[in-house]
Formats: C-alpha cells, sequence, structure tokens
C-alpha cells in the first residue's frame, strides 16, 4: 500500500489527491491520511506529501467541472471538518474518504450523484464530515457577533470544532463588501481577514496580540451595555429555562455571545 502523507487542510488533501492520482500506482493501491503514523508498517511505503496550490487549484477546477459546484462544496466541507482519526484508529481517514469518493465519482456517467450512493463506506464518511462542517458553519452564522474595536475594525471571536473560516469568510464577504472585518478562529489560531471592496483571505494568528482585541470603540460599549441591558429586561424570572437555552444556543458558543459574556456591570 502506498500512503500519501498530507497536510489537514483543503489545499492539503487536494494536492494529496493530484499526487496520488499522477503516482499511477493504481486506486486499490493508495491511501491518503492527515494523520501521520505513529508506527510505520512493513510493507507500506510512506510519501509525504508537499502542499502545492497550483495543483490544489488543478483538482478543484476539476471537481467544480465534472461534478458541479454543490458536490465539490461538500467534499470542501468534508476536508475541513475536525479529524479524529488520528485518536480513535475507528473510521476511515477523511483524505482518504475523499480520495476514493472523487475517484468513484469520476468513474461515474452523472458524478454529481456521488454522495447518493451512501452504501460505500468512503461516500458515508464525506457524507458525515461534510454534514458536521455545515452545521456547525450554519450555527455559527447565526451567532456569530462582530464587535468594533477601536481603529474601526469589525472583530468577531469564535471557537468552532471545525476549520469553518473558509465559509463563515465567504458568507459575511458577500453580506459586508463595505467593511473591514476579521473573524477570529481561537481554536485553530486562524483569522479571516476581509479588507473594504475586496475578497477575504486567511491568515495565521499564533502570534496575535490579543490584547488590541478588547480595545472596543466608545461607541461599541455603549451599545454592548444597551444590548445587555434589553436582554436581561426583557427576560421574564419565571420562564427562564437554561435547559432550553442550551439546547437553542450550544455552551460552547455562548461564551462568543456578548449577551452571555458581559461582566455584571454592564448587565446592571
Amino acid at each position: 500500500m502506498y500512503v500519501f502523507i498530507c497536510e489537514n487542510s483543503i489545499d492539503g488533501i487536494f494536492t494529496g489527491v493530484y499526487d496520488a492520482w499522477a503516482s499511477r500506482y493504481g486506486h486499490a493501491n493508495i491511501s491518503l491520511t492527515v494523520c501521520p503514523p505513529d508506527n510505520c508498517t512493513l510493507f507500506d511505503q510512506y510519501i509525504t506529501v508537499s502542499t502545492d496550490y497550483e495543483k490544489s487549484e488543478k483538482v478543484a477546477r476539476t471537481l467544480r467541472k465534472r461534478l458541479g459546484e454543490e458536490t465539490y462544496t461538500e467534499l470542501c466541507q468534508a476536508a475541513s471538518a475536525l479529524e479524529e482519526h488520528c485518536k480513535q484508529k475507528k473510521e476511515m481517514d477523511k483524505a482518504n474518504a475523499i480520495y476514493h469518493t472523487v475517484v468513484l465519482a469520476l468513474s461515474l456517467k452523472d458524478g454529481s450523484k456521488v454522495l447518493n450512493y451512501l452504501g460505500e463506506p468512503c461516500v458515508n464518511r464525506v457524507f458525515q464530515l461534510s454534514r458536521s462542517t455545515f452545521n456547525e458553519a450554519h450555527h455559527l452564522l447565526g451567532f456569530l457577533r462582530f464587535q468594533e474595536l477601536e481603529n474601526g475594525l469589525l472583530f468577531a471571536r469564535v471557537h468552532p470544532k471545525n476549520h469553518v473560516l473558509p465559509f463563515l469568510g465567504e458568507h459575511f464577504a458577500d453580506r459586508l463588501p463595505q467593511e473591514n472585518f476579521m473573524i477570529y478562529d481561537a481554536s485553530h489560531s486562524q483569522a479571516a481577514l476581509h479588507p473594504k471592496g475586496k475578497g477575504f483571505f486567511l491568515t495565521d494568528t499564533s502570534s496575535l496580540n490579543e490584547e488590541m482585541l478588547s480595545r472596543f470603540s466608545p461607541e461599541e460599549l455603549e451599545y454592548q451595555k444597551l444590548w445587555c441591558g434589553f436582554f436581561h429586561s426583557i427576560a421574564i424570572e419565571a420562564r427562564i429555562n437554561p435547559k432550553l437555552q442550551n439546547q437553542n444556543i450550544l455552551k460552547r458558543f455562548q461564551k462568543d455571545v456578548i449577551e452571555f459574556n458581559q461582566s455584571e456591570a454592564y448587565r446592571k
């Protein structure tokens, strides 16, 4: 078996798909992984894949053309999902599932229908991963809160499990084209940055100065105070239901929502 070890990203996995296909080792003899093995097996050959954006873009163009935009998006969502395979070793690696789903799709007369083949383990895995990313991104589109910093930048902090920044960035770049904003993924030390009038891009934030992110504009602080006052004034104490509240907005999202995360001074 030829095992291609990819970077855990959309571009990394798509580069792995490109290199694996071009190797001509035979699809049945190829496996992709984003998790370097702790112990290499004797009869497997391990090949490290260096992320190449040109190769990734070629794969993306092929998938869009042959499978359609919807299936391409599903594959990207699967590639962005949290990979727990490294810890549990119970399910097919997401990179391997994507590769063999692509192989199957390109062998079909209508590759856009590949995700209907849920009896195939690789397709079922891609479907589950894609749904996980989509659901989390959908939740965050409703719960994400922008705050204005003193320099005028609109800033939002999130703690997602999956790599959902590309989907959040695309959504808000379309809806706030004339705003400078930043969506900070504190879980993965990444941010989506959007200069007004341009497209968004992703950047590493491992050296980000966190102290700067708490310098809000005076107008922002006033609106936070007004909003939290409204939030608490309309609450009916006898009908407070924390269990239902936690079902409607998961507890892991609440720390990034202003009305759940203000000091008592703002609540008065």
